[in-house]
This record gives C-alpha cells, structure tokens and sequence, in this order.
C-alpha cells in the first residue's frame, strides 16, 4: 500500500515537520527539493502550497493532505474532513479571515462598501460573504502583500491575520470577521472508502492531534506524606484522577499527574508547601484522551 500525502509547504511547513516528528514520523527535506522523505513505507509525501492541496485531494491526485479549512472553502472541494488541526505559524490559535480598511477610511461596516474594490486572496470566499450581506463590490484577486495597496490601490481588503500586528503595522483596522479556520486533515472520498487507508489515516489524525494535545501540557511526579494526599489530590487541576503508588515506607505515596503548563508555576510551590519532596516535571510528546 502506497498513500499519498500532501504537506503545506511555505510558513506551515516547518512548524509541520515538528509536528510529525512529535507523532512518530521524521520528515526530511532537501534545501531546495518539494519532495520529502518520510520514514514510513507506506506514505509518500510532497510539500504543495495550501490552498492547491484540496483540488489535489478531490481528483485523487493525492489520497490525503493538510490544508486549511479556509482553502476546502476557497476551491469549494467536496472531500472528507477527518480532523482539526489547531496550529499555525507562530501560536496554536484558530486563523481569522478580517475584513480591513485604512485606520481614517469612512467604511464602518460591510454595507459601505458597496461598489468598492476589495483585494483578497480568497476571491469565493469574499463574494460569498457580499453576497450573503447584499452589497455588490468589485473583488479582485491579490497575489501577495494585501495588506499594502489600501487606500491607493484598492479600498479595503479580506485577508488573513494571526495576530494582527501586520494589519497594524499597515494602519488598518478591522471591521468584520469574515471566517475563522485552522488546519485540517482532508481525504479523498474514493480513497477514505479503502479501509486500509481510511485506518491508516485516522491513525495519524490520532498522534497528530495527541502531539498539539502534548504541547500545552506536562507531567508532574512526586513523593508525600500520605496524610496529605486527600488534600493535595483535590488541589491538583489533573487530566484524570491522579496515579497514586505505594512507597517502602508506607507513610509516604507517590503521585502522578498530566497538568496544563501553564498552571506548574503557581502549582509546584503549592506542593511544597504541603510536604511534597522529589517534584519532578517532564514534557510529553502526546496526549491520546
């Protein structure tokens, strides 16, 4: 069995590869070369710009890929959605499509807009979005740095932000969110019928979304006096009921937990202040609830 996957090549691409190699796979690829290697016998891989990778998937081109929701839409792709992935360049957060104009433009609100121009990328997406508010404008496709031709070239523009701080530092400001999206995992429909594949596929949907499950997370180990462990355990913000064992002493248990991150800094001192010896926190590679 041969699967072909397609990878986003360009800004997602390295966060990808890390992202695979938390799962289990190692993906390596050449300076200059589209076509990775993947230490499973089973897949080949090609890294294909995001927004192809749904009309790849639909003509069976590739069995399966990770694109965004945004571009399924964009190219109106009738394929199997498996999975979401939530990452992204610089944060785990959900990708916003925004409706912009200059900082001093006159345009509040999408009813302004009628019979102007608007750059985007997302052509169908952005006409769609006219449409359903009523307005007809002129939209026109961008081919990169959108957020630079308002108010010369254009009057307003749909484009993609994470953060925001290029729309800022372009002086726009953002009057409508036309549509949040995130990564997904999409399979063709002829190949999502082979049972091979589809068990193959919803196996790496598993481990990929146990990895990005893993990134906001840690383990907590310890040793207390078990007098304390009623109280301790019910201070814990744990994933599950705590693993508790037994010690050669049998006034002291040890405790294990999978805890948010972000909780550890107020957390540990807690634990020392309730008699708790030997803490020791790790990373994990994946959570699989």
């Amino acid at each position: 069995m041969e699967i072909k996957i397609g990878l986003p090549a360009g800004s997602l691409q390295e966060s990808t590869i890390k992202m695979f190699k938390k799962a289990g796979w190692n993906i390596s690829v050449g300076s200059r070369s589209y076509v990775p290697k993947i230490d499973d016998p089973e897949m080949t891989a090609r890294f294909i710009r995001a927004q192809e990778i749904p009309r790849y998937v639909e003509s069976g081109k590739l069995d399966f890929g990770l694109t965004g929701a945004d571009w399924v839409a964009e190219n109106n792709a009738d394929v199997v959605e498996v999975a979401k992935l939530v990452y992204a360049k610089r944060t785990r957060t959900v990708l916003k499509w925004v409706l912009a104009v200059p900082n001093d433009s006159k345009i509040k609100s999408v009813k302004d807009l009628e019979g102007k121009k608007i750059a985007t990328e997302v052509v169908n997406i952005t006409k769609q979005y006219l449409k359903k508010n009523g307005v007809k404008a002129d939209v026109e496709f961008s081919w990169g740095a959108t957020e630079a031709k308002p108010p010369e070239l254009v009057d307003a523009v749909v484009e993609i932000t994470e953060t925001g701080s290029s729309l800022r530092a372009n002086n726009l400001r953002i009057i409508d969110t036309i549509m949040e999206s995130s990564t997904v995992i999409i399979v063709n429909k002829q190949s999502w019928k082979n049972k091979d594949i589809r068990r193959k596929v919803e196996g790496i949907a598993m481990l990929l979304q146990g990895a990005l499950e893993a990134e906001t997370k840690v383990g907590l180990k310890m040793n207390l006096p078990k007098a304390k462990l009623q109280q301790i355990t019910s201070e814990l913000p744990a994933l599950k009921t705590p693993t508790v064992s037994s010690l050669a002493d049998p006034a002291w248990v040890a405790i294990e937990v999978i805890i948010d991150e972000s909780v550890v800094r107020s957390i540990i001192p807690m634990l020392k202040e309730h008699g708790a010896e030997g803490i020791i926190e790790y990373p994990l590679n994946k959570v699989v609830y």
